[in-house]
């Protein structure tokens, strides 16, 4: 079976290709071919950027008068794809490269631009060596001298690179880690702190509650007590009546008038205590006046003072009520 899609033609044995008709082409003939933008540029009508890359379908011809080294340099036409504007450019075979030709700008040109300014010092140099000996002397002082600074500028990096090779990272680990857990341990310590700070307002908030509860109870208390005075029984007025004279308000009464009798040992004699004969009714007078001179058959009793006068009055009387 033979192959449907064949790369090869057959060609019979009688074949002249002299007796193929030519076509009479322009030469300036447009081809239509698709192709990729060489380079970043950006389009001097509307200003749309088209980045490396983008496929246009372009439109080639072969420039006319224009040959490198027996090779032909071919031009492009493509259309801006916003405005539609015709940008051109053509093959430089000499750089291997494209040259921008009309329709727009090539951005990032300043490398391409360096390369050409040392390319041409360097060709400047040489014309200068080549007629001028004493300055090829020049220029090798000058790259010994610029060899000597990169070198020891190679040393200093080799230096810093030996110091930072020594660097113990398991140390610095280590570090880290120790750092990272005092770090912990402050952060625990401040959690607690604040957790026993919240543990004593809430004691605090507590007790005041609980006291706030004992007075609200105390008040229910004071407002209960009433009612219990209320039931609780008033006592007799006329029982006071019928109580014992106290000696303790006699004696108070007494010294308030008087004076104490263990301070006054003159004024002791002077209290006059009666008591009662239980077999007769008469009384017996005991103290002074007992013992008073008798004249004419009449007690004489001796001369007193008004002191004394009113501690036998006061005396009768509590005699009399204790009776």
């Amino acid at each position: 079976m033979s192959e449907r899609k064949v790369l090869n033609k057959y060609y019979p044995p009688d074949f002249d290709p002299s007796k193929i008709p030519k076509l009479k082409l322009p030469k300036d003939r447009q081809y239509v071919v698709r192709l990729m933008a060489p380079f970043n540029m950006r389009c001097k009508t509307c200003g749309e950027y088209i980045y490396k890359g983008k496929k246009f379908n372009a439109r080639k011809e072969t420039v006319q008068n224009e040959v490198y080294l027996g090779l032909p340099i071919f031009r492009f036409y493509i259309k801006c794809t916003r405005c539609l504007a015709e940008i051109t450019f053509k093959t430089d075979p000499a750089n291997t490269d494209y040259t921008m030709e009309h329709g727009a700008t090539r951005n990032f040109q300043a490398e391409k631009l360096l390369e050409e300014e040392e390319k041409r010092i360097q060709k400047e140099r040489e014309d200068e060596e080549l007629n001028n000996p004493m300055k090829v002397l020049e220029n090798r002082t000058k790259d010994s001298k610029l060899e000597m600074e990169v070198l020891e500028n190679l040393q200093e990096l080799k230096d810093l690179n030996q110091r930072q090779a020594h660097v113990d990272f398991e140390a610095m680990l280590r570090q880290h880690r120790l750092s990272e857990e005092e770090r912990r341990q402050q952060e625990q310590e401040e959690d607690e702190r604040e957790a026993a700070v919240l543990v004593e307002e809430a004691r605090k908030r507590r007790l005041l509650e609980d006291s706030d509860s004992e007075e609200e109870e105390e008040a229910r208390g004071t407002a209960a007590a009433p009612d219990k005075r209320r039931s609780t029984p008033r006592p007799n007025p006329t029982a006071i009546l019928d109580e014992a004279p106290k000696a303790k308000r006699k004696a108070e009464s007494w010294e308030r008038s008087v004076g104490t009798l263990g301070g006054t040992p003159q004024l002791s004699g002077l209290v006059i205590v009666k008591k009662t004969d239980p077999n007769g009714d008469t009384p017996k007078v005991q103290g002074p006046l007992a013992t008073g001179s008798m004249k004419n058959g009449i007690p004489q009793t001796p001369v007193s003072s008004s002191l004394s006068q009113l501690g036998a009055y006061s005396d009768s009387e509590d005699s009399s009520g204790s009776n």
